[in-house]
């Protein structure tokens, strides 16, 4: 494996244990701007970083997480529990496709196009729709 490919997984697993919690507090704290920052930071850190590795379908499913974290941390959207469900579904998807990365090396193949959908439609200000149910394994 590529050393900045183990580094990025390194990183980007640590950063998505901290999520987690970050998200779960928020639920709690809507109005937390600092969670709402830290939040927004991970996410925006692990596209970026997937744009420069190649790595499409992690950038597109952290993109559309990015996009509604950002609404909310500017204030454009509320905090919802169904936002935040939604987005540690798509936390959890991202989870899957760096634990693909780490054990073949690239992305897994996958059908992310539900999960997409209802992270632009959170994003266009409409009720988060229920997280969609996790592809077949």
């Amino acid at each position: 494996m590529d050393d900045l490919l183990a580094d990025f997984l390194t990183e980007t697993n640590e950063a998505l244990q901290g999520l987690d919690a970050v998200l779960l507090r928020l639920e709690r704290e809507p109005g937390n701007g600092a969670l709402l920052s830290e939040a927004f930071r991970a996410v925006h850190t692990i596209k970026g970083t997937c744009g420069f590795l190649g790595l499409s379908r992690l950038e597109r499913v952290a993109h559309a997480s990015e996009n509604v974290l950002g609404l909310w941390r500017d204030g454009a959207l509320p905090v919802t529990p169904a936002g935040v469900s939604l987005i540690l579904s798509a936390l959890d998807r991202i989870k899957e496709i760096v634990a693909g990365l780490e054990t073949a090396g690239q992305e897994p193949a996958g059908e992310d196009g539900a999960l997409l959908a209802a992270l632009d439609a959170a994003a266009a200000g409409g009720d988060a729709p229920a997280p969609p149910p996790p592809p077949p394994a």
